[in-house]
């Protein structure tokens, strides 16, 4: 139990960490965006240099690691994301996957790349409800060519419990 709370408090205190150099939600110049690698362009996220993604401030989620070829957002789900059922909503498992392992992806691109997802396959194991507390998506790599790229993630609590999985692959192209 002990070790329990001690992944807990370092995982709000990272959030709260995260929260207090955060950016508003925006977007940036893309002729700037081209300028640097998927890495540095989501280092400056992290680093509250560059706007957060206004979906991350929609759903209360946002990155809180990152690094290349892993990226890791962390969120709480609440009774803002219910389902009529009385649980969190599929949506909100596949939204924070698909921010992690787009994002995985985009860690290994290099200046002027972009990329979108073609396709991702969300399993959900478990529900979450406004009890479970924060969950993290990671998102890691398993391969980035020129013009593909594939990563694998997964939804946890602070206990090591599996919520969700997800595999996604993504188009890469030049940005314009």
């Amino acid at each position: 139990m002990n070790q329990e709370m001690t992944v807990l408090q370092q995982w709000l205190a990272r959030e709260a960490e995260v929260r207090a150099n955060m950016r508003e939600p925006g977007t940036m110049d893309l002729a700037l965006v081209k300028e640097m690698t998927g890495l540095e362009f989501l280092q400056g996220i992290l680093n509250g240099h560059h706007p957060v993604a206004g979906i991350g401030k929609t759903m209360d989620f946002f990155p809180v690691e990152g690094e290349a070829g892993r990226i890791v957002f962390q969120g709480t789900p609440g009774r803002q994301h219910y389902n009529p059922m009385g649980s969190v909503h599929g949506g909100y498992f596949c939204t924070l996957l698909d921010s992690a392992v787009g994002c995985a992806v985009q860690s290994m691109l290099p200046k002027g790349m972009g990329y979108t997802t073609l396709e991702i396959k969300v399993n959900l194991i478990r529900a979450m409800n406004e009890k479970t507390g924060p969950v993290r998506a990671e998102g890691k790599v398993i391969q980035v060519g020129r013009q593909v790229g594939t990563a694998e993630g997964r939804i946890i609590d602070s206990q090591g419990k599996v919520y969700a999985h997800a595999t996604t692959t993504c188009l890469i192209f030049p940005l314009p």
